[in-house]
């Protein structure tokens, strides 16, 4: 996953996989995800990144398992 920010446009785009876009759905006014042929997650878009999505506070924790 790659994670990277544009700071002309206020734009952040994480890139979850190379997978070819097949389609873009809106989430919301400045939410966008692209997805492959299967419906699956290839690339989100945020607009406004820093008021929307507060990426001047990023941060990355992997969780332990919390398996039974």
């Amino acid at each position: 996953m790659k994670v990277k920010y544009f700071s002309d446009t206020d734009t952040a785009l994480v890139e979850f996989t190379d997978k070819e876009v097949y389609k873009t759905k809106e989430i919301s006014e400045n939410v966008y995800v692209d997805v492959d042929r299967n419906g699956d997650i290839v690339n989100m878009t945020i607009e406004h990144a820093k008021s929307n999505a507060r990426l001047w506070e990023f941060s990355y924790q992997e969780m332990a398992s919390q398996a039974a």
